[in-house]
């Protein structure tokens, strides 16, 4: 009775764990967008960030849409990741 009981516990707070984590959205601003090709070296530089599963990035609105695993990744190392290949970004 007790390895039942510990069993479903321990289930119990694998299902909790996995609650926790969720796919989010964010939009980044990028004002230094100054050209066609911009984007591509963009999207490329956020979907290398482990969690991110879709970016979308637009040199009309100089913005990037990004969807991620906020278990995986943060706001801050997408912000990192476009510095880092030369386009500072902030959120909206």
């Amino acid at each position: 009775m007790n390895k039942l009981f510990a069993f479903a516990a321990a289930a119990l707070l694998g299902v909790t764990a996995q609650v926790h984590a969720a796919t989010k959205q964010v939009t980044l601003t990028v004002p230094t967008m100054d050209c066609d090709t911009c984007p591509i070296t963009i999207r490329v530089s956020l979907m290398k960030v482990p969690g991110v599963s879709h970016a979308v990035v637009s040199y009309e609105r100089r913005t990037a849409k990004v969807t991620f695993d906020d278990a995986k990744t943060s706001v801050a190392a997408l912000t990192k990741a476009t510095e880092a290949a030369g386009y500072p970004s902030f959120p909206e």
